[in-house]
C-alpha cells in the first residue's frame, strides 16, 4: 500500500512522521509546500494554494491512500486571507477527493468545530446543522462539502483544540508564557476537549486498519464524517490551569504563574470563536472500536514527551 501524506511538516504531519506507523503499513510518500521536510530530508511539493498542481503529483505518485494533514489553519488571519483559506482548505480538497473518486484511492481528512456556530449546550453530533461564525469555518465547511461531492472513498476526521509538543499551539504558547510571567489572564466561557496530535494519530491509524479488513457493505457503513476528538470537557482556563499545574510538578516550569479567568470580551480576536466546541465521539468509538479516553491523560503523555525532547 502507498501512502500520500499531505502536510508533513504540520503539527499533526509532523506526528504521523514521528510515530512512523504509517511507513510500516507500506511505501509512504511525504509532501510538504516546498517539499523540504521538518524532520530532515526532502518530500514531494505540494501547495494546496495552487490547486492546479496536484493531480500532477497525484498522477506521479499514484496513492492508495491519500492523508490530507495539511490545511489553511490562521484563523483570525483567514478574515482578510479568505479566498487564500478557501483554495486551501476548500477548492485543493475537492481536487484531491475527484483524483480519489477516479482512481479508487481513499482519502483521510480533517475538519474542525469551527463549522458548528457554538451556540449549543450539548455536544455535536455529526449530523448537526452547520453554521460557521468566520471565514476559516467558512473554507473548512467548504472543505467536507467538496469532498463529500467528489464521490470519493473517505474517512473525515472532525477534530478540535488540536496541539502537541511541537509547533505553534496553546500549550507551547502557555508554557512560554508561564515561563516569562507571573500571572496568565485566560477565557473560562469557550468550552472544548483538547486533543493531542498523538490521539489523533493513533486514532486515525486504527480507523484506516477497520477500513482494511471491511468489506464493501462495511465500508459504506464506515465511510463518511466522524468526530474525532478526546473525551472529557474543560475551558482554556481549565487546560491552562492542568498545563501549569503539570508543568511545574513536572519541572518544565520553574515557578506556577496565576492562572485568571477572564471573558471572551475581555480577549477580543479578529473572528469570533465558537462557544461550544464539544463534539460527540460516541460514534467514532463505536464504528472503529477504538477508545478517546480523557483529554489529561493526552496532556500527561504530551508532557512526557516535552520532557524527553528537552533532556
Amino acid at each position: 500500500m502507498k501512502t500520500l501524506l499531505l502536510g508533513a511538516n504540520g503539527q499533526l504531519g509532523r506526528t504521523f512522521l514521528d510515530q512512523g506507523a504509517l511507513a510500516a503499513c507500506g511505501e509512504l510518500v511525504a509532501a510538504s509546500r516546498n517539499g523540504v521536510l521538518a524532520a530532515g530530508g526532502n518530500g514531494e511539493v505540494a501547495d494546496l494554494s495552487t490547486p492546479e498542481s496536484l493531480p500532477a503529483l497525484l498522477d506521479r505518485v499514484r496513492p492508495d491512500v491519500i492523508v490530507n494533514a495539511a490545511a489553511y489553519t490562521a484563523v483570525d488571519r483567514a478574515e482578510q486571507e479568505e479566498a487564500l483559506a478557501t483554495r486551501v482548505n476548500g477548492e485543493a480538497v475537492g481536487v484531491l477527493g475527484r483524483w480519489a473518486a477516479a482512481h479508487g484511492t481513499l482519502m483521510i481528512h480533517y475538519s474542525t468545530d469551527y463549522v458548528f456556530d457554538g451556540r449549543r449546550s450539548q455536544p455535536y453530533a455529526v449530523d448537526e446543522a452547520t453554521g460557521p461564525l468566520g471565514a476559516y469555518g467558512r473554507s473548512k465547511l467548504a472543505g467536507e462539502q467538496a469532498l463529500s461531492d467528489s464521490g470519493a472513498d473517505h474517512l473525515m476526521f472532525r477534530t478540535a483544540w488540536v496541539y502537541a509538543a511541537h509547533g505553534h499551539n496553546f500549550l507551547r504558547t502557555m508554557l512560554r508564557l508561564g515561563a516569562e510571567r507571573d500571572e496568565l489572564r485566560v477565557v473560562a466561557d469557550q468550552h472544548g476537549a483538547p486533543t493531542d496530535t498523538m490521539l489523533i494519530v493513533e486514532a486515525s491509524l486504527a480507523a484506516l486498519d477497520r477500513w482494511l479488513q471491511a468489506d464493501a457493505a462495511q465500508r459504506r457503513a464506515l465511510a463518511g464524517t466522524h468526530h474525532l476528538v478526546a473525551s472529557g470537557a474543560t475551558t482554556w482556563h481549565g487546560f491552562a490551569s492542568a498545563i501549569v499545574e503539570q508543568a511545574t510538578a513536572l519541572g518544565l516550569l520553574a515557578h506556577a504563574p496565576r492562572v485568571v479567568a477572564i471573558g471572551s470580551a475581555e480577549f477580543p480576536t479578529a473572528t469570533v470563536r465558537p462557544a461550544w466546541s464539544l463534539l460527540d465521539n460516541a460514534e467514532f468509538q463505536r464504528h472503529f472500536a477504538f477508545p478517546l479516553p480523557d483529554w489529561r491523560q493526552g496532556l500527561r503523555k504530551t508532557m512526557q514527551e516535552l520532557i524527553t525532547s528537552t533532556n
